[in-house]
This record gives structure tokens, C-alpha cells and sequence, in this order.
């Protein structure tokens, strides 16, 4: 996948358009981003009116072995700063896991961190952005790791099923 137009953000934007609402996405995802990255450009990213905030970010973290700690922590860091920059912002937390050769107990920890701070902050919560995709040759590029085209189509209805909820 070489074209931004293919990834799911922009996705989910001419899904938004063919609906005729009045959103518009900025993807401000950098690739191979971790969560200490988001929290350090996270002032840069609420510089513009958000009104609802798809938090995607801690897939990198786990593929590296940041500490859980850490990423539990940037991740809270990340939403108490859109919500301290304005309370009414809806935030949708995606859930990400991670392959088995990271260690059962880490996977399982790090599969926590999600539904565990959709909870604690009451956000919306997608279960995981790579269902239906992750783990599937045909739907990821050579690394294994990134959607191909057709994988980011079933992301983006992944995105959808909890967007949809909140912007119609």
C-alpha cells in the first residue's frame, strides 16, 4: 500500500462524505510512532477543533517491548490532553494486540491496557483494529505487519462499527 488514499483514515472519510456529515478526518498518525512519540506531538495535534478523537497509538510500543507501564502511562497522558483542551471531545481508544512471540504474559497485559483505560476514562473502545486482518497472509503486506489495500477496507469498517455510533 503506497497511496495515503488507500489507508483507513481516508477510508472513513469518503464513508463520512457519502453520508453527507460534516466531519472531517486528519490522519496525524506517523508511521512506526510510538506512544511516547504521540504524547510528545500531542499539543501539535489539538492546535485544530476535535471532535472526536480516534486514539491509535501503542502497537509500536509493544512490537519494541516498551514497558507496559509506559505505554499505559503515555496513553493516559494523551487522553487527559484532549480532554483538558476540551472536555466535550469525543475520544475512541483503539485496542491493538500483538503476535504470540512477545511473551504470553506481556500479550496479555498489553491486550489489557485498552478495555482498561476505555473504562477508567469512559470512552468509546474499538476491541481491535486488526480483526479480521491481523494474522491473515492475503490482507497484510510482506512484513506481515500493515494492511494491505483490501486490509485497510476491513479495518475501516472496523473504525466504523464504534465511529458511526457517535457521528450520526
Amino acid at each position: 500500500m503506497d497511496d495515503v488514499n488507500d489507508a483507513f483514515p481516508a477510508l472513513i472519510q469518503a464513508k463520512i462524505d457519502s453520508l453527507s456529515l460534516d466531519y472531517t478526518v486528519i490522519n496525524s498518525g506517523v508511521s512506526g510512532e510510538t506512544t511516547a512519540g504521540g504524547k510528545s506531538r500531542i499539543n501539535w495535534v489539538l492546535n485544530q477543533k476535535i471532535d472526536v478523537f480516534v486514539l491509535e497509538l501503542g502497537a509500536n510500543d509493544g512490537l519494541r517491548g516498551v514497558p507496559l507501564s509506559e505505554t499505559r502511562d503515555n496513553l493516559q497522558d494523551i487522553i487527559d490532553a484532549v480532554l483538558e483542551k476540551n472536555i466535550t471531545t469525543k475520544i475512541v481508544l483503539v485496542g491493538m494486540q500483538l503476535p504470540p512471540n512477545m511473551g504470553q504474559d506481556y500479550i496479555s497485559e498489553f491486550k489489557r491496557i485498552f478495555p482498561e483505560l476505555a473504562e477508567k476514562n469512559k470512552l468509546d473502545l474499538i476491541p481491535f483494529l486488526l480483526k479480521d486482518v491481523g494474522g491473515i497472509p492475503s490482507l497484510n503486506q510482506a512484513d506481515g505487519i500493515h494492511p494491505t489495500v483490501e486490509g485497510q477496507k476491513i479495518l475501516a469498517a472496523n473504525v466504523w462499527d464504534v465511529l458511526k455510533n457517535i457521528i450520526i
